[in-house]
């Protein structure tokens, strides 16, 4: 009898999941457009089904485009970005009787949405409405993001969808020192071949996607990983919107910051925590610092291995660096070089095409107040005219002006710091730093709007007694996730006073250069060893005017 039971159960089982596999697909067609002009417009779209499977969808028209990311971290089996970028048409996709999730998303001035549909048989259709709770553009700010790897003929797809109104494609790279950069491979470190086809050098001319997005398509990473084909990592650093190709590898650097500078390019960092970073901050005169770096994501964190100072003070959990360690090693590093005097702007990066998160995740916005235009960006980008922002929209002034002021005044006095902070959800604080100090933390009202997003605004007076350098921060914690926006700093500067960093901060980076000469004693050329001896050197003579660690 038991027998028979269990025959009876294995054949109701398969021909249940006979019938399962027969149901027909019905197609389900969505339209997603601005709910205040009910207008269409491009978006990023998740959709998943009832077994956490990631599905894509396609555009429903030939003169529209949907173009599948899929990335994962190989260590971190949670670590996956799977989405569609589609451009302002409907889009379709065939789905099976059950249950689905859909999440719709577009840059930092739209509420994203959820919904979950029952799809049966038959075919279904659905508006999406997106909300706009901010637009920037018609406040003169225009987004943008400084470490991109995704390819060229992607971007008029993906920046419409992300609403970044700026990119800075690699399109030449090398990984070996002495190697000059060429052609970025069209085969990712992780992933294999990439289905997007090679690089091409499109020239120096920016591309115009339309009149508010666009392309600056010459920018080449050095991003050294071995020495004379032996393997030993000094890091990467970007440099953006040159005009002829870099034909030498590094290190040294000083040369090719150089010719970098002659042609009006832009150096970025891209990681503080590289290796040679710290030696190339003096000796390339680096101007773009990365806030937020590609170790940031949408999804889950993963940058835990991090070694940091004790005088940092960084957030850590029992398995590492917290994300909101990672990001305050960050900002702490960033202090303290602008503390030394280095005038390094704020900027933003993602390398999607490579890592798992959208383009556009971390941006920095720039001030246009007279209209875009691609020129007036980088020229605003390079004075700091700016925040970074990986959720919130942050707008500060310190008397009335933009980030990137400079104060001159003969001796000390007030200073007011205004702002208002507006995202999708309530922040959990907002702060005012001077010298890399919080001097004013500001608890944020968190007033609903109409539109459904959180607004906070404060006033707020400092007294400035020497020259110093001001910024404002908004923080969101959920748990064990961050997202922020950073001001880039107001300078004050009182007579001929330099700016002073603390001892600790300066023996900090002392110690990594220091740290580096010894390792790469051995290793590389000695011109090359002669510019980690020279920033040694500035740092030094720079730690002769540091405060004591408790002077303010």
């Amino acid at each position: 009898m038991a027998t028979i039971c269990r025959t009876y159960l294995a054949a109701l089982a398969f021909v249940t999941f006979m019938a399962a596999s027969m149901l027909q697909a019905g197609q389900f067609t969505g339209t997603i457009v601005d709910r205040d002009t009910g207008k269409p417009i491009p978006a990023r779209v998740y959709v998943e089904d009832s077994k956490g499977e990631w599905l894509y969808v396609e555009s429903t028209s030939d003169q529209g485009s949907a173009l599948a990311y899929r990335e994962q971290w190989v260590p971190m089996p949670h670590a996956v970005e799977r989405h569609t970028t589609v451009s302002a048409h409907p889009f379709r996709i065939d789905l099976k009787p059950g249950r689905y999730k859909i999440q719709i998303e577009r840059g930092k001035e739209y509420l994203p949405m959820s919904a979950t549909i029952e799809m049966g048989e038959r075919n279904q259709a659905k508006t999406f409405p997106l909300q706009r709770f901010v637009n920037m553009a018609e406040r003169g700010w225009y987004s943008g993001e400084t470490h991109v790897h995704r390819r060229i003929h992607e971007l008029p797809n993906v920046q419409l969808a992300e609403d970044l109104n700026v990119s800075f494609p690699v399109t030449f790279w090398t990984i070996k020192s002495g190697q000059a950069p060429g052609l970025a491979p069209s085969t990712l470190r992780r992933q294999g071949p990439s289905p997007f086809g090679p690089r091409q050098d499109k020239g120096p001319s920016m591309i115009a996607i339309d009149l508010e997005h666009v392309i600056y398509p010459r920018n080449t990473e050095y991003e050294i990983f071995s020495i004379d084909d032996k393997r030993h990592v000094l890091g990467a650093v970007f440099i953006l919107n040159h005009k002829s190709r870099f034909t030498t590898g590094a290190p040294p650097v000083a040369k090719i910051a150089e010719q970098a500078h002659r042609e009006g390019a832009l150096l970025d960092l891209d990681k503080h925590s590289w290796p040679w970073s710290m030696m190339l901050i003096p000796i390339a005169k680096v101007d773009l610092y990365e806030l937020s770096n590609n170790s940031l994501w949408r999804t889950e964190f993963g940058f835990k291995n991090a070694v940091t100072p004790d005088y940092m003070k960084i957030d850590k959990t029992a398995d590492g660096l917290s994300e909101l360690g990672w990001i305050q090693y960050g900002w702490q590093n960033y202090y303290a070089l602008l503390n030394c005097g280095f005038r390094l702007q704020p900027t933003a990066g993602t390398a999607s095409g490579v890592h798992p998160v959208p383009l556009g995740f971390s941006r920095v916005y720039v001030q246009t107040p007279n209209g875009f235009s691609g020129d007036k960006w980088i020229d605003g980008l390079r004075r700091g005219q700016s925040f970074v922002t990986t959720e919130p929209i942050l707008l500060a002034t310190v008397d009335n002006r933009p980030p990137g002021e400079t104060f001159r005044q003969e001796d000390g006095g007030k200073r007011i710091v205004r702002g208002e902070a507006i995202g999708p959800k309530p922040l959990s604080q907002i702060e005012v730093i001077v010298n890399g100090r919080v001097a004013k933390s500001i608890a944020p009202t968190n007033t609903k709007t109409k539109q459904g997003a959180y607004r906070s605004t404060w006033e707020t007076s400092l007294d400035i007694s020497r020259s110093s350098w001001i910024a404002v921060r908004a923080i969101r914690l959920d748990k064990h996730r961050v997202r922020f926006a950073h001001t880039a700093p107001w300078r004050v500067s009182i007579g001929d006073q330099p700016l002073r960093p603390r001892r600790e901060e300066i023996e900090f980076l002392i110690s990594r250069v220091r740290n580096q000469i010894e390792r790469n004693r051995s290793v590389i050329a000695p011109d090359a060893l002669g510019e980690f001896e020279q920033a040694l050197n500035i740092y030094r003579e720079i730690s002769k005017r540091a405060l004591a660690n408790d002077e303010d």
